[in-house]
């Protein structure tokens, strides 16, 4: 990134598939790894400084990015219960003021991008106070919640928007009843559109899925583990995936771009074994 950057119309997420970076921000800097979550509320004026070739699944959100509501308490503290918590959240941290240096600024806003010159550089805070400010999260540190049987979706639900939900699949124990079947059951999303971002291990669901392969499963067909994957399943003790999926609650309307690289192959993975 040549220039500063703020986005002006949405909250964004960066997930961080591979690479290594920093992101600079008139908050402070953080370093970025593999499995990060960066959540960065509009009006944030950034860069990313690229030390390792980054790949990322980037999410825009009109709406603030929240934690979910039934893993905090009244006064909006993350509970025992949740499976992350405040201290797996790493803050800006304070780096040296640049001062007295002009600078331009792109502004994304609903059509397009604006530029502006600041005749100050704006990384030149001493300090900062209240709640709304950049911050990281790494899926790694997610404590995934197992049970006897196959756990539903929500128990995977990491961060929410209004009109969606990204949740994390982790490496993690199957169920532990005698006569449980790990594979998920076949099942239509009649209330959302679910995507998911396949970011490493091997999905005991999928076949045909590579690291950086996304699907879209749109809202009203059914769809569950492709056939020979639920008897698979059987008797396997944990899983080691890593994804990243968003469930959206109206539908989403593909970009040309997304059908030029659609694998046409896929929906037949579950005619064929």
């Amino acid at each position: 990134m040549q220039l500063l950057y703020r986005n002006g119309n949405a909250d964004e997420i960066i997930f961080i598939h591979r690479g290594v970076g920093r992101f600079n921000s008139n908050f402070g800097y953080l370093d970025l790894r593999p499995g990060d979550y960066l959540v960065i509320p509009r009006g944030v004026i950034y860069n990313i400084e690229v030390s390792q070739k980054i790949e990322a699944l980037v999410i825009e959100s009109s709406s603030a990015i929240e934690t979910p509501d039934r893993y905090r308490n009244k006064f909006g503290q993350l509970l025992e219960h949740s499976p992350f918590s405040e201290r797996d959240i790493r803050t800006p941290n304070f780096m040296s003021p640049i001062q007295n240096k002009s600078i331009e600024i792109e502004v994304k806003l609903k059509n397009g991008i604006q530029m502006y010159e600041y005749k100050y550089h704006p990384f030149d805070l001493i300090g900062w106070d209240g709640y709304f400010f950049p911050y990281v999260f790494n899926i790694n540190d997610f404590m995934p919640i197992t049970g006897k049987i196959h756990q539903p979706p929500p128990v995977h639900q990491t961060f929410k928007g209004n009109g969606f939900v990204i949740c994390s699949f982790v490496p993690r124990l199957f169920d532990y009843h005698k006569d449980s079947i790990p594979a998920p059951y076949a099942h239509s999303n009649v209330d959302s559109d679910e995507l998911i971002y396949y970011a490493a291990g091997e999905f005991m669901s999928r076949r045909g899925i590579e690291e950086g392969s996304i699907t879209h499963h749109p809202m009203g067909l059914p769809h569950g583990p492709q056939p020979g994957k639920t008897e698979e399943s059987i008797g396997a003790i944990e899983t080691n995936e890593l994804a990243v999926m968003v469930d959206t609650f109206k539908p989403l309307n593909l970009t040309k771009s997304a059908l030029d690289i659609e694998d046409n192959s896929y929906p037949f993975s579950w005619a064929n074994k």
